[in-house]
């Protein structure tokens, strides 16, 4: 089968699609899927450059974490899938190959009115962004939410499963087209931050000084002190990126006086029972949205797998708005 192979760690010019071994053939409740369309993800440039090794038993030269295609076989303890269905997930890499061995707990039926390529713009964002805002975050209707990196995969789909619970959503972004189209998604408040974050007077004037009631955070150390100063009594702040670094210093009072839980969330490493179980709460709580078109998936951009090192470059320019699709 063809692949995206990481030749050495480094730069875009690192990477190639090459012949490469198939996966064995499914057993037990495994499933083997012919990958038609997946989605980059920030993960795959840390990856690319050697800083975000896969898990134990994963390949490290094959990248990918989410995949939208069609079942080719199954295992024989498979009780899920037939044949033939259309099929998306997520996985702990190797995703952006013509075919993938996964296990059937960790595939959703793509909706008839998705294609692949819509299909994979899904998983890792939505399923991720579910689990932090509900799962681990309790987001109530009325409440509110603030959302950094409000135009990323992750942000943007945050955003549309908050106003479809009814919360009310504030989001920052380094650029102001990004905030623009958001509005669209159906943004309220907008926040453009610049080389100075300094959002927390911000937020409190947006909150006649109440604060917010969660903070899903995909920026990291430079945030840190202003999201525990945005955040309302008993509020909780979601760390689930770090683009801006993994080391901050801050006031431990702001977080014992206002009572704040600070939880941190990723997804690749988990159990499988773990992310089975976001798998099936994202099926059951989220494909009904996405079937009506309450929700939707955004693309930004779709290239053709052989044009990886571009989609690469693409990605890491920060231009984009939505999801980055290649092609199989």
């Amino acid at each position: 089968m063809k692949a995206v192979y990481i030749k050495q760690f480094g730069g875009p010019e690192n990477l190639e699609v090459r012949d490469v071994p198939d996966p064995s053939n499914p057993s037990g409740t495994q499933i083997l899927i012919r990958v038609r369309a997946a989605a980059l993800n920030r993960a795959d440039l840390l990856q690319r450059r050697g800083l975000y090794p896969a898990p134990a038993g994963v390949g490290q030269n094959i990248p990918g974490l989410e995949f939208a295609g069609e079942v080719v076989e199954i295992g024989e303890n498979a009780t899920q899938w037939k044949v033939g269905d259309r099929v998306f997930g997520i996985t702990a890499g190797e995703a952006q190959a013509e075919v993938l061995l996964t296990e059937e707990s960790l595939l959703a039926k793509i909706p008839d009115n998705l294609s692949f390529t819509d299909a994979a713009a899904i998983p890792e964002a939505f399923i991720t962004s579910h689990d932090a805002i509900f799962t681990q975050g309790n987001l109530l209707k009325g409440e509110t939410i603030l959302i950094h990196a409000v135009g990323s995969g992750v942000g943007l789909a945050a955003l549309q499963l908050a106003n479809a619970k009814g919360a009310k959503t504030i989001g920052t972004s380094r650029t102001a087209d990004k905030l623009e189209k958001c509005r669209e998604f159906g943004l309220e408040e907008a926040i453009l931050t610049g080389e100075n974050a300094n959002f927390a007077e911000i937020i409190k004037d947006k909150t006649a000084g109440k604060g917010v009631d969660l903070v899903l955070d995909l920026v990291g150390a430079g945030y840190f002190q202003d999201n525990l100063d945005s955040l309302a009594l008993k509020g909780r702040l979601i760390l689930v990126g770090l683009t801006s670094g993994a080391n901050a210093e801050f006031n431990l009072r702001t977080a014992l006086a206002k009572r704040l839980k600070i939880i941190g969330t990723v997804l690749r490493g988990r159990s499988l029972e773990e992310k089975s179980a976001a798998t099936r709460k994202f099926a059951e709580q989220v494909l009904p949205l996405i079937e009506s078109a309450k929700i939707r998936p955004n693309v930004d951009k779709v290239f053709r797998c052989e044009d990886v090192q571009n989609a690469h470059r693409y990605l890491e320019s920060n231009e984009s708005f939505g999801k980055v699709i290649l092609e199989f």
